[in-house]
């Protein structure tokens, strides 16, 4: 069986779930701690960092890109990167957006600070990177209530993989409360479309120990 070792509160193994649903294939999830260092985990990716997928075949991919690289070009529907170069091009853009300069503005400041620090013994989280995460998120809030006032969806008129990227980001902040989504009601409502959609009920239903989203998070209308 087709099986993707993740951790919960991680937007890179979020965006693969959603592939994978959006997809229709089926896959066993397995929760992993990547800070315990599980030597069965190290067997599959020496780097011992989630995502990994492993496959029917023996097949074992591990990293983000490199799976949903893969994902799309083994099963090309529904096409999810695009499917003429230049719309190919823009959600690549996108994608490397909310993986590169949301997670280094946001993301990091946010849920590295309040969570992953302390999984990894780190500490407690840094006041000034949590100030700094909260005002960058406005920033990019407005990115995409600019890009969703000119396309149905972030990179077009299809919902493809940037949506999945950037909603696999939002869904981990807003977990921890931490989406000012009342400011920004273009982007709450695009959030809601993808919020209703049967590949997104999964995470909604992710509960961490130790913590507890608030009550709208898995409110379809929040």
């Amino acid at each position: 069986m087709r099986t993707l070792y993740h951790f919960p509160l991680q937007p890179q193994s979020r965006k693969l779930r959603l592939l994978l649903k959006e997809k229709h294939l089926d896959c066993d999830l397995v929760v992993e701690r990547p800070w315990e260092r599980r030597e069965a985990f190290l067997r599959l990716n020496p780097a011992c960092e989630t995502p990994v997928l492993t496959e029917d075949s023996g097949l074992t991919l591990s990293g983000d890109y490199a799976i949903t690289e893969y994902l799309e070009e083994a099963y090309q529907e529904p096409a999810l990167l695009g499917r003429a170069k230049v719309e190919r091009a823009e959600v690549r853009r996108l994608i490397t957006w909310f993986d590169g300069k949301f997670q280094r503005e946001v993301t990091q400041h946010l849920l590295d600070e309040k969570i992953v620090k302390r999984l990894y013994g780190r500490g407690g989280p840094d006041s000034a990177a949590l100030r700094a995460g909260k005002a960058n998120i406005h920033v990019h809030l407005h990115y995409i209530s600019w890009l969703i006032d000119r396309r149905n969806w972030l990179a077009g008129e299809e919902i493809s993989a940037a949506d999945l990227t950037a909603a696999a980001h939002l869904s981990c902040l807003d977990y921890l409360g931490d989406v000012p989504w009342e400011d920004h009601p273009v982007a709450k409502e695009w959030y809601a479309r993808l919020k209703s959609r049967p590949s997104f009920r999964p995470l909604l239903a992710d509960h961490w120990p130790g913590t507890t989203p608030p009550a709208h998070y898995a409110n379809l209308d929040f």
